[in-house]
């Protein structure tokens, strides 16, 4: 969820963006801006920073055991591990 306290902060500094004629109504053109930058952001297909992180966590252990897997299969493939290549010893 987008924290409240900075679309109110980023709120304000539109409203202060404002000619001075047309703040009058400062506390609503505030609420304006804020109900805006609600509605748009609502619409965005984001996600929260704990869902993020938990998925970073999940790509780094799939990255770790995919290196692992290569690393064997080079070792597998390599012929100093006494392992037959492909295909050989099939005659």
């Amino acid at each position: 969820m987008i924290d409240l306290d900075h679309i109110d902060d980023l709120a304000r500094r539109l409203s202060a963006l404002v000619p001075p004629g047309l703040r009058e109504s400062g506390e609503e053109l505030q609420a304006g801006f804020r109900s805006v930058l609600q509605a748009g952001l609502a619409r965005l297909d984001l996600v929260t920073r704990e869902e993020f992180e938990v998925q970073r966590a999940v790509l780094l252990r799939t990255r770790e055991k995919l290196e692992a897997l290569e690393r064997t299969v080079a070792q597998l493939e390599s012929p100093a591990s006494g392992g037959e290549p492909s295909g050989a010893g099939t005659h």
